[in-house]
């Protein structure tokens, strides 16, 4: 065989490699879109227990089609603080097992129907070009992917399919089987892994040249050490995403990666020196010569696909219970770090751009997120009219510097937005994150009308005015409404629930009436001459700039309509 021989089949290899990447990829991007809000209710749940954390990542990783994605995924949430190191372990437990059934998939296709997905190809996408309906489009997109995923495999197996005698069919099978050291197999594994950033990937190589009768290494337990490999090369895909992450975002992408080595270990101890294995225990379950769905010669795929699923339900049986323990573990490998003088965190916490691999999930974060920016700029507006009352000029310095992190929160916020917006979303999502856009606008002019109210106190101070009693108390009577406007607004808006908002106007309507009776008494008081007339401008623009707020707070919690 000639070097543009290994030349073609090198190329025809990565070529089907690539196609079957592409559809993995569109496969999990359109998944996800058809599991909107069921990733995020499953994140809700995690806190339950551990056995429930192992379902929640199995079935995340089954709708994301990629252990990587949840694994990513999980990272992101503990590094945005919302998830506890304990979830995420044994979301990552079932991650490993949720993946698995990637491999069960392409040890039962058939490499002789390629035609059939060729077909499956083009029909989704005529299904996504002349479909009007969304959902329709996603699912043209999925049937697709399942296409191009098996045309992979296909481009793949014809590359390494050679007549038995010819001189590609002997260069191939002696370069199969000079690599016999299980060790080596176990490094091969890892590194392929890495490289492709896909153990699926490496388990469709193996299992296609089982499929072709090509033995590896010495055979027997040779192709398992690759399947081992790959499952600690998968980690490298969450280790790099943690990478100036937080110290808890670091310490999940190394748990994920200790349970894939404990577990290597365990099983190379058990494989090593027992070399029948996989001619005993697995061609138990799957004899050679079995016959599934009327087709044999498919035993050792399947034997491939079954000690994958052994080695992560396995390793999650036996790891379950010391949760605790990988969590201290991590934490004294990756101690807490302990800077003095660190900056006050982000009002928005860490909008963490890996959340965006499931952007309902990221918007979902945005949104609870965004409820406390809410929160934080109605603080700001209380503290800065208390201070009017007490005529504390000191308040302004720290309602100035509380706007400047309003205004910052805003910057990134919206900048987050935008990278949502590029992402694939369903018009619900879209429609959120149009509204968010407003929201966030809203919420900065809560904050600016704050340092409105610190310019009134100075003028208060500064030009000694005097206001009577019952200005006072009805205005503080109106700031107390406002509180409760605002207590209201943001349940209407987190819940997302309209139920409340016929209250919430009419409480709304009952502070534009106080304003109106302010501003009359006033006036009626400067006529009667019983009022200084350099109070007008600070009495009038006070009770108009909360009379505002109140309107900003109200359109917060309309905009769930």
């Amino acid at each position: 065989m000639g070097a543009w021989d290994i030349v073609k089949i090198v190329m025809q290899i990565l070529g089907g490699m690539g196609t079957f990447l592409v559809g993995m990829k569109v496969l999990s991007e359109n998944m996800t879109r058809l599991a909107h809000g069921k990733l995020q209710h499953m994140l809700n749940r995690t806190a339950k227990s551990r056995f429930a954390g192992v379902g929640i990542g199995a079935g995340m990783t089954v709708l994301g089609q990629s252990s990587a994605f949840t694994t990513v995924m999980v990272v992101g949430l503990v590094n945005a603080g919302v998830m506890t190191l304990f979830q995420a372990t044994a979301i990552i437990m079932g991650a490993n097992i949720g993946t698995t059934l990637n491999a069960w998939v392409i040890a039962l296709a058939g490499s002789d129907i390629t035609a059939l997905f060729l077909a499956l190809a083009a029909v989704g996408v005529f299904i996504s070009m002349f479909s009007k309906r969304e959902k329709t489009k996603s699912v043209g997109n999925v049937v697709a992917a399942f296409g191009l995923i098996f045309v992979g495999l296909k481009f793949m197996s014809s590359a390494l399919t050679f007549e038995e005698g010819s001189s590609a069919f002997n260069a191939v099978k002696a370069m199969l089987s000079a690599v016999k050291n299980p060790f080596l197999l176990l490094l091969i594994g890892i590194a392929i892994t890495a490289l492709v950033q896909s153990s699926t990937a490496v388990n469709a190589i193996i299992i296609t040249m089982a499929s072709l009768g090509m033995v590896i290494g010495d055979g027997g337990n040779a192709p398992l050490y690759i399947i081992i490999g790959s499952n600690i090369g998968t980690c490298v895909t969450a280790l790099l995403s943690s990478l100036g992450a937080s110290t808890n975002a670091k310490r999940a992408a190394l748990i994920h990666f200790l349970f894939n080595f404990f577990g290597a270990i365990i099983f190379m101890v058990i494989l090593v020196p027992w070399k029948g294995f996989a001619d005993t225990v697995l061609a138990g379950i799957f004899p050679s010569g079995i016959t599934v769905f009327g087709r044999t010669g498919l035993g050792q795929t399947l034997q491939i696909a079954t000690f994958h699923s052994l080695f992560n339900i396995i390793n999650t049986l036996l790891f379950l219970p010391f949760i605790k323990i990988f969590v201290w573990l991590a934490e004294h490998i990756i101690p807490e770090k302990k800077e003095a003088g660190e900056e006050e965190a982000d009002i928005f916490g860490d909008l963490d751009e890996r959340l965006l691999r499931s952007p309902s999930v990221a918007l979902g974060f945005l949104y609870q997120q965004t409820g406390k920016v809410f929160s934080y700029a109605m603080g700001t507006l209380s503290e800065a009219f208390a201070g009017f009352i007490a005529k504390d000029e000191g308040v302004a310095p720290r309602v100035a510097a509380e706007n400047a992190r309003l205004a910052d929160a805003n910057k990134k916020g919206v900048s987050y937005l935008v990278k949502l917006s590029a992402s694939p979303l369903v018009m619900e999502d879209e429609e959120t994150v149009s509204t968010l856009h407003y929201v966030l606008n809203d919420i900065v002019r809560i904050g600016e009308l704050a340092d409105n109210v610190t310019k009134y106190t100075r003028h208060y101070v500064e030009d000694a005015l005097v206001f009577s009693d019952e200005f006072l108390e009805m205005t503080q009577a109106m700031f107390e409404k406002i509180e409760r406007l605002y207590a209201l607004a943001l349940e209407i808006f987190l819940q997302k629930d309209g139920g409340k908002l016929p209250e919430l106007d009419g409480l709304e309507d009952e502070i534009d009436t106080d304003r109106r009776v302010l501003v009359e008494r006033h006036i009626k008081r400067l006529n009667e001459g019983k009022c200084r007339p350099q109070n007008a401008s600070v009495f009038i623009n006070l009770v108009g700039n909360l009379e505002r707020a109140a309107d900003h707070i109200t359109f917060i919690a309309h905009s769930v309509e």
